[in-house]
């Protein structure tokens, strides 16, 4: 059976650097969080602080040895698996203390689970005996939270041997899938995120590890991040044909995340979560009718019925009614909470530059960006020291970056080998050929703001941990690009781990702005917004354009009708602003079809 875990929300994957260590400092009380495992030179540098840190014996490993990716990533899970191992057990020996790390695992469970209940138990029972077979017990029970790990999927270049020749199975993706796979993490996870990679997908059938050990029983299970159900449906069978369950399917907001952000064709997360609450059965069932033949064909016993599978959120969710509604109408297994915890220096790692810009962070800060080099949108937020750095050297007539990690090179339209449209290099030539071709104008302004509004996300994304630890791994390159949702300009004080959970389970209250809109409310303008920058973009759309525009416009208004069954059905409060901004969205989204279309 699969364990039975104490908290009932995880910390997702932000960035490369903000939770590149959140396993060591919140498994210890039960809480699931994921790192990033793609920049090796990241992972090699906390390897180092953090073997420093608790003396063990540190061996750099170099970029010359063979597999060198592989074993500096398997090296860092390994010695946080042993990190969170003996923190776990420093805890669970302790005493029930005031003020105990013992005391503080069990007070920040749901105050509804079966383990909080007994722990209240235990402080109101006065017969020594009792007390002493019901800590016992409290001890039994208690259970670290999952390293799991996350790879984006669209980040896969190849990479050549001591020959230069592409050496088999040695791009970024599936050297990263190895390392997991052959890392000493039990009771994990592997995330997928950003879409189907085939050869990534394909390439863990050579991985015994993803294989059940026993019914619902996997020492590495398999989620991937979707933001609807078809997208869940097409991977899981691709993978099921393969013989690889999919233990959980992690929904997030299309719009309303940190980092880059996939939109739906107007779909929005009410509607989607139904979909999934309705259709969950079938889904695994219909997994199940691929999986079992293709582990039987490989000499595997098959099972009698379907592992089970967890459907999980996350996105913009901000309050406690909010996180309550996702499990009780729409019978989720978890929610995700990353943004607010880059304010909970207990659960993740911000540099202080960057923490105070989060801190002082309005709504009108964090913008929808072109600033990812794998050009799809990215939340992002203005003023760090990555933005800064990149306006000062378009000041100086040398626009863009250095490219030293290379993991987002990808564009071949001036070279033969792939390069960065963040690079020094690809914006030279771009802007060159911007500047001789006559385009209009307002397209020409347009194309070259979004040339030069690509950031080197590699060393930004990662600098935070190093820059924190005074550790940093990159010669003269310290600047910091942040990428939370925009729930961020909701929260505005630093919080304990213990506040942090206290807010998500409804026992106090971190948010002070009483006009936050419901997440989906927010959501739902957010989308709208998309429309009409697409709009705005694009002044002589084709068929196919106009064809997708009006199947987003239909998807957002069957969205607002379902939202307005929710606030008839009283699944949601009906409150005035609710009702006010489902009726601004409808009329915005039909003045839209009829200038589109009529």
């Amino acid at each position: 059976m699969q364990i039975s875990l104490p908290h009932n929300f995880h910390i997702p994957v932000m960035g490369l650097a903000y939770s590149i260590d959140s396993p060591i400092k919140v498994a210890c009380y039960g809480i699931n969080s994921a790192i990033s495992i793609i920049e090796d030179n990241l992972l090699e540098t906390m390897r180092k602080h953090y073997s420093q840190k608790y003396g063990e014996n540190y061996t750099p490993i170099s970029t010359k040895e063979t597999d060198y990716r592989v074993k500096r990533i398997t090296n860092y899970l390994n010695l946080v698996q042993r990190t969170v191992n003996t923190e776990f057990e420093r805890i669970k020996n302790s005493t029930f203390d005031l003020s105990s790390d013992l005391t503080k695992y069990f007070e920040m469970l749901p105050d509804t689970g079966e383990l909080k209940k007994m722990f209240h138990r235990f402080l109101q029972t006065e017969n020594l005996s009792e007390r002493d077979k019901l800590e016992q017990q409290l001890k039994e029970k208690m259970v670290p939270g999952a390293v799991e790990v996350n790879i984006m999927t669209k980040v896969d270049k190849d990479n050549p041997g001591k020959d230069k020749a592409i050496a088999p199975n040695s791009s970024d993706a599936l050297t990263a899938l190895r390392a997991y796979a052959t890392s000493e993490l039990k009771n994990s996870a592997i995330i997928f995120s950003a879409g189907l990679n085939p050869r990534l997908f394909n390439y863990m059938e050579e991985f015994k590890e993803f294989d059940a050990t026993g019914w619902g029983k996997f020492d590495k299970k398999v989620v991937i991040k979707v933001s609807d159900y078809r997208s869940a449906l097409i991977q899981g069978k691709y993978l099921a044909k393969k013989g690889i369950w999919v233990s959980e399917f992690r929904i997030e907001s299309g719009l309303n995340c940190g980092g880059h952000v996939f939109a739906t064709q107007g779909l929005l997360m009410g509607p989607i979560l139904n979909e999934f609450k309705e259709k969950k059965e079938e889904l695994k069932e219909s997994l199940f009718s691929l999986y079992n033949p293709a582990i039987i064909a490989k000499g595997q016993e098959g099972f009698s019925e379907p592992h089970p599978i967890k459907i999980t959120v996350q996105g913009g969710i901000g309050t406690s009614e909010e996180n309550n509604l996702l499990f009780t109408h729409y019978k989720v297994d978890s929610t995700g909470w990353g943004t607010p915890f880059l304010l909970c220096p207990e659960a993740t790692t911000v540099d202080d530059e960057t923490l105070s810009l989060l801190l002082d962070s309005k709504e009108k800060d964090v913008i929808r960006s072109q600033s990812s080099p794998l050009g799809v949108g990215f939340n992002y937020l203005k003023g760090t020291s990555a933005e800064t750095e990149r306006l000062n050297r378009i000041q100086k007539g040398a626009p863009g970056s250095p490219c030293t990690e290379k993991f987002l090179i990808s564009n071949t339209e001036f070279t033969k080998e792939p390069i960065c449209t963040a690079s020094k290099k690809y914006q030279k030539l771009k802007l060159k050929q911007l500047e001789e071709s006559n385009l209009p104008e307002n397209e020409y302004q347009q194309q070259r703001e979004d040339v030069l509004s690509k950031e080197c996300l590699c060393v930004g994304l990662s600098n935070a941990a190093p820059l924190n630890y005074k550790v940093p791994f990159l010669k003269k390159q310290q600047a910091v690009t942040i990428c939370p949702s925009p729930n961020i300009a909701n929260f505005s004080k630093l919080s304990t781990l213990k506040e942090m959970t206290d807010h998500i389970y409804g026992r106090s209250g971190l948010i002070k702005e009483s006009k936050r809109p419901h997440m989906f409310v927010k959501e739902l303008d957010l989308y709208i917004d998309y429309l009409a920058e697409q709009v705005q973009r694009t002044p002589n759309p084709d068929k196919r354009t106009l064809k997708n525009w009006k199947a987003f416009c239909n998807n957002i208004l069957e969205g607002i009708a379902y939202y307005r069954k929710l606030l008839k059905n009283k699944v949601v409060e009906n409150t005035p602003d609710f009702n006010k901004a489902l009726d601004n969205a409808e009329n915005t989204i039909l003045k839209t079809k009829s200038y589109l279309f009529e």
